[in-house]
């Protein structure tokens, strides 16, 4: 794999769960199972694919962000539970959202918040919204992943672009920011990873790009010198020689493919790169660095031939100082998101591409002595767009303390459900078997699109 490495380790912060963070980027990573890239190509050639292009782009909040400070205000509520936020008016009559998000309300008409979200597992992974599942009882080779799906199902668009990749940084020991393998599936429907992270205890071997680090990932051009520089070295080394044809596609994707052309957001108007926020690429202190540009970059793959495109942003487990981290990351996350939006639409993908923004649970309502919300599993939410759903409407209610949901509760697996819907998977027609030789699905039979949006 071809890695970016980080700046060295320092007083790194932890997660409530104990687990520290590190950092590095890796394009083309191939960090499932010691499969390389040019098994990958084999397999995907051997799979073969269809030409229609819809998407989704999964926007995973890690940490579990707090529902009742972004689309479930309570204004009726008592102060220590209502908080320091107050709601405001969307473009949709009847529906308001926390004061954080201006520009996602002034195109609610776009978006679908559900306030209802259940049965989380209470724990910090991203499992649920990967899979629509619990993580227990898997079946033999693991639950697949919504992206090992689509990926077997529909293969790629294009020789050059996986069908499948992901943008989650991972932290050391991967529950929090692990996209996930590919399950029974098998590991070639597994994430082609272009972000990444270090188990401590599995060293992968690396090609690394010499003088390029994840603080200057932002600088576009010093990147593509490197993957130049990278390309040189090798032809000049005669090591190209020896490597056969798959082997030269795969780094041919790495250094010169569409998939680096994708990466490249200099080739962006340069105001379109500023309406979608400056990012924060240090994360010594979040489970994931606040990459605003990562969202610009999911369209740029989305466009250039992905399927499915996930990524993280920031950390959202604030035991402490819920509102003081509120104010810097949740406009942040309005910019960005609003503009990934905006982006589709004027591209005329909206339609298209499905849009996902969840965390893996809620938060208490009640505000602790420290000023923070703690895991509250009971009820989360979720944010939808695109993908030809109805939006302008939101799904569910929560009691006036926001504490369980009194309306519509909606699972992960029906909301899974309803993006397999909006990419073009035919659930009634797809079974798979795992590797004990059971039937799966990619979620029960029983479980059904939102009816509401499809």
């Amino acid at each position: 794999m071809l890695t970016i490495l980080g700046k060295p380790e320092r007083a790194q912060a932890r997660m409530c769960d104990g687990l520290s963070r590190r950092s590095f980027l890796t394009i083309g990573s191939m960090m499932m199972g010691g499969l390389s890239l040019p098994q990958l190509l084999r397999a995907e050639q051997a799979a073969g694919g269809s030409r229609s292009h819809k998407a989704i782009i999964n926007v995973f909040l890690p940490g579990g962000p707090p529902h009742q400070d972004m689309w479930d205000v309570k204004l009726d509520a008592p102060a220590e539970i209502r908080g320091e936020f107050r709601a405001i008016r969307t473009n949709v009559p009847g529906i308001e959202v926390s004061e954080m998000f201006p520009r996602l309300a002034a195109m609610m008409d776009k978006l679908v918040p559900i306030r209802s979200v259940v049965g989380a597992s209470g724990a910090h992974h991203s499992f649920e919204c990967l899979t629509g599942r619990l993580n227990n009882n898997p079946p033999a080779g693991g639950w697949p992943t919504m992206g090992a799906w689509v990926s077997k199902l529909q293969g790629p668009v294009n020789e050059t672009i996986p069908p499948h990749l992901s943008l989650f940084y991972k932290t050391d020991h991967a529950p929090w920011g692990d996209p996930g393998e590919g399950g029974f599936l098998g590991i070639k429907h597994a994430p082609f990873r272009l972000v990444g992270g270090r188990n401590e205890t599995s060293k992968v071997d690396n090609m690394v790009l010499q003088g390029m680090t994840l603080e200057r990932l932002t600088d576009r051009t010093s990147l593509l010198g490197a993957l130049d520089r990278f390309r040189r070295e090798a032809d000049q080394s005669g090591a190209m020689d020896g490597i056969d044809a798959f082997t030269q596609q795969a780094v041919g994707i790495l250094t010169s493919s569409a998939l680096a052309e994708a990466l490249d957001v200099s080739k962006e108007d340069p105001a379109l790169v500023e309406r979608y926020g400056k990012g924060e690429p240090d994360f010594r202190a979040d489970g994931a660095p606040k990459m605003t540009e990562n969202f610009l970059i999911a369209r740029r793959l989305v466009e250039a031939g992905a399927r499915m495109v996930s990524l993280n942003f920031s950390r959202w487990d604030w035991h402490g100082g819920n509102f003081t981290r509120a104010r810097q990351d949740m406009p942040m996350l309005d910019q960005a998101l609003s503009a990934l939006i905006e982006d589709l639409e004027r591209r005329d993908m909206l339609d298209d591409v499905s849009v996902v923004c969840w965390g893996e649970f809620g938060r208490t309502p009640k505000i602790n002595k420290d000023g923070g919300r703690d895991h509250w599993p009971q009820v989360s939410c979720a944010l939808l767009a695109g993908g030809g759903m109805r939006t302008g409407q939101v799904i569910g209610a929560t009691n006036r303390l926001g504490e369980y949901a009194t309306d519509r509760p909606v699972t992960f697996a029906e909301i899974l459900a309803t993006l397999y819907h909006c990419i073009g998977v035919d659930l009634g027609s797809v079974r798979e078997f795992d590797l004990r030789g059971r039937p799966q699905y990619p979620v029960d039979p029983e479980t059904r699109p939102l009816r509401e949006l499809v």
